[in-house]
Order: C-alpha cells, then structure tokens, then sequence
C-alpha cells in the first residue's frame, strides 16, 4: 500500500530497508527477551487458544500496519499463551530445544528466503544441506551413499521413506507403482504392537493401510520369534516397520536379528528412529541400536534430539536412486542437474525450506565431541531423573530407563492422572500423561540439552511436591 504505513508498490527502496531493519530489530527485541526468561519461568502458558484469539483483531483492518507495530503487536499478543517448549523443565511429548547457531541459522534461512528445491537455482542452501546431510550419515553409522532429504518432522519423514519402500517392493513383484498402486500385489505392511501413530498414519497415507501389528514384549520390543512367524505367512511384497526409541520406554527393537530375518523372506525394512536412532552417535550409547544400519530406508527428527528449531525431520533411504524414483519431481520447467539428485528428489515437496541449514550449524557448533555428549547427556539425565523418582514414596518408574524416556505411576490411575494435572497447573515442569501397559502415566521425555542437574533436581522437587499435594503416599 502507498499510505506510509506498510510496505507498498510506492514506498522507495530507502523506506523499504529501514522497514525491514526496524521490523528485525523488534522481533530480535522480543526474541531475547523470551529466551532470557525461559529457562527460570513458569512451563505452562497463562491463556488458551481462545484467550488469545480474543487478543486478536477480531476482524482484518481497512489499513495496514508499519511492519515494526506488526511484530509488537503479535509479540504482546501472543505472549501468555506461549509455552515454554524450550525449558529444560518440559518433558511434554518429544520435543527438543534450540542450539543457538541453530536458531541464529534458521533466522538465515527465513531472510535468505531461497526456496531448496533444486541445485541449480539456490546453490548456497543445497550445498549446505548435502554437508549437513554427509555429516549426518557419518554420525548415525549409516551408509554413506544413501539418500537424505530434510522433511518437516519424522511423520513425513516416514511417509517419504515409506512410499519408496511401497514403490521397490511392488517392482520387485514386477508391477510398476507409476501406474497406480491398484493393480498391484497386496502389500503386507509389519509393525511391533507398540508402533508409533506416525508411522500407522504413514501407512494409511500411503496406501499400505494400518500395520499388521506383532506381538511385543512388555517395554514395547518387537518378539523377533513372532515376526519370522509372520512373515512366513505369505510371500507377497511385505514392509517391516522397526522403531529406534519407544515413546514411553524408550526401547529399541533388536534389529540385527530382526533385518537379517526381514530381508530372508525379501522384506523392505524401515526403522522409525525419530529420536532414538541418535544413540548410534553415542560411542556410550551405539548397543542399543547395533544392526540398525541394516535396514534398507531411516526417520528421525533434527527438532528432536539435535535441538534445531522447528520444524525438520530427516528421510534417510539406502537406495538413493530408489529414493529419487519415487519422490523425484519432473517437468519441463524444472532444472535438472545431471547425475546429482536435487533436494526435492528426496521429499514430497517442491517448495520447501533450507531446513537442513540449521542442522550443519548444530553440528558445526557441536563437532562430533559434541553431539556425543549431547546425546549421553540426555540419557543419564533420564537415568538421573529415574532415580529420584525412585525415591518418592508412593511411585514408582514403569520402564527400564534405557534411554531418554521415564514413564511415573502411583498405585492407582486416578492418584497418577491427579499428578499429572497437578504438574501441569503449578508450572515448574511440564510433562504428558499417557496410558501406557494398561496404566495411566505421567511421562518425562528428556530431550532438551538444558536439562542438567539443576533441572533433574528442581523436577524431582516438583514432583515430591505434587504427590503430596494430590495424596499419594504408600499403600
């Protein structure tokens, strides 16, 4: 508009420059000022999405506003009902803090504004993310020549890797997935019980329909005797979904027992790592997944356990010509590099991102010294957290802490859904509740690099506190 007050066809390019300067500053203004505070205020947000909806105008304005009031306004607006995700005191589902070289990257990205989608046109960003992507391979174990394409979380991620898992296993039963998956064998989609809800939506998405779920043992590990039980059932196209991570117990599938007996009956393994296939980058840790690089496609998340900001999921798949085969993209007027996959070759989109610029600064400012600690210094910070629960009478710790996640009950549900409600109300820490073995838990998911002594201790606390108030104590 040519009012003055935003940015118009008519404003000059001096004008613009100094909109955009005064409109940064603002948002960096409001930016530290929310992580200065972060780590010591309250987890939980003081107001509800209606709450905020009535901070809004509630219809849009005749005129515009000066870019710099815009982000004022939305900042105070948005305020009391933003959740503290990045405390090291928030243990709410999976969900990581920010590095920040990756935060200050990710800002980069947003003013860079270079749509990674192709090599050709956005050299900067590809190059970075095939870095990032090189690096990623190396700490994880995995094969090197592997495809690597950044998603937007591990559901996407998952689903990537499932379409071409969908794509390769119908070729090699000779029908070609380009014309329709209808015509084709059935395909058996295999999952353990304790399967993650991104990858049963993966597979309702892509066309392979809800997992066949098999038998688990009691943390959530596949029953390897119950797989090749099931995979001698038939001989038709099969996918086999393993999971690095559960996301109440924290297990992981035995995968060097489970891959070998998959790919015996010809089986497409796929392993949804979202935060657990990091333990690979743990010299400390790599047990826990030994076998895992047999697999033939990987999903984890960089939100997750890296602590980039959101979002960025990681779709890693063995075959990277398979890979570009089924997610490539081509038409006449899309640049093409010889020889080379683009970015979009290895996702479902053709817009998207630099979401792997933030991933190579993690990295870059971690050095593989770095991520090894990150990653053992989110276990023993669940381990430590375990211990202390341990010592609250009246609760006790569900699952074998052999990673990041802590599953807490009482003697009975409605005292344990009381607990978590408490938490949650009182503001020190934040953590889901969840129904996990038939048992309603609260779950600590640690997955933020703060969370040091301090945190476990000050959580601990909290968590004594709220027993008491609700009335567990020992039967």
């Amino acid at each position: 508009m040519g009012d003055g007050t935003g940015i118009g066809a008519t404003a000059s390019a001096t004008a613009v420059e100094g909109q955009y300067r005064r409109a940064l500053e603002a948002a960096h203004r409001h930016a530290v000022a929310w992580l200065d505070e972060v780590r010591d205020r309250p987890v939980r947000p003081d107001a509800d999405a209606d709450g905020i909806v009535q901070r809004l105008p509630e219809q849009l304005p005749d005129e515009g506003l000066d870019p710099e009031a815009v982000v004022d306004e939305l900042a105070e607006a948005a305020r009391p009902g933003l959740m503290a995700m990045g405390s090291p005191r928030f243990y709410g589902f999976v969900i990581g803090g920010t590095y920040p070289a990756a935060l200050a990257a990710d800002w980069l990205v947003s003013a860079w504004d270079q749509n990674t989608g192709s090599r050709q046109p956005t050299p900067a960003t590809a190059a970075v993310e095939e870095v990032a992507a090189r690096w990623l391979l190396d700490l994880l174990g995995l094969p090197p020549d592997s495809g690597v394409g950044f998603a937007t979380g591990a559901t996407s991620a998952n689903l990537s890797c499932l379409v071409v898992a969908r794509d390769a296993v119908l070729r090699q039963h000779r029908h070609d997935a380009r014309t329709g998956v209808q015509g084709g064998p059935r395909i058996r989609f295999l999952a353990g019980e304790s399967v993650h809800t991104s990858v049963v939506l993966s597979g309702r998405v892509s066309g392979l329909g809800i997992p066949i779920k098999v038998r688990a043992n009691r943390q959530g590990n596949i029953d390897v005797r119950a797989l090749d039980e099931a995979l001698a059932d038939d001989d038709g196209p099969t996918i086999v979904a393993l999971q690095a991570g559960d996301v109440h117990s924290g297990t992981f599938d035995d995968f060097r027992a489970a891959v070998e007996i998959a790919h015996d009956a010809d089986a497409w393994v796929h392993v949804d790592g979202a935060f657990g296939l990091w333990a690979a980058a743990s010299p400390r840790l790599r047990h826990l997944v030994e076998g895992v690089e047999g697999a033939d496609s990987w999903a984890t998340d960089a939100h997750k356990t890296l602590n980039v900001p959101y979002d960025c999921g990681v779709a890693i798949v063995r075959d990277e010509a398979a890979m570009s085969a089924s997610l490539g993209a081509h038409a006449e007027y899309l640049p093409e590099v010889a020889n080379v996959a683009d970015p979009y070759d290895h996702v479902l989109e053709l817009s998207r991102r630099a979401r792997g610029v933030p991933v190579w600064a993690a990295l870059r400012a971690l050095g593989r010294g770095g991520v090894i600690a990150l990653v053992d210094g989110l276990a023993e910070a669940a381990g430590a957290l375990a211990d202390g629960f341990r010592s609250i009478p009246g609760l006790e710790v569900l699952n074998d802490v052999v990673f990041t996640q802590v599953c807490l009950a009482a003697g009975d549900d409605a005292a344990t859904a009381a607990l978590g409600e408490w938490l949650r109300a009182e503001g020190t820490v934040w953590a889901s509740s969840s129904t996990w073995r038939g048992r309603t838990v609260v779950r600590f998911a640690v997955s933020n690099y703060g969370t040091d002594a301090e945190a476990v201790q000050r959580t601990v606390d909290a968590v004594a506190r709220g027993a008491a108030e609700v009335g567990i104590r020992v039967r």
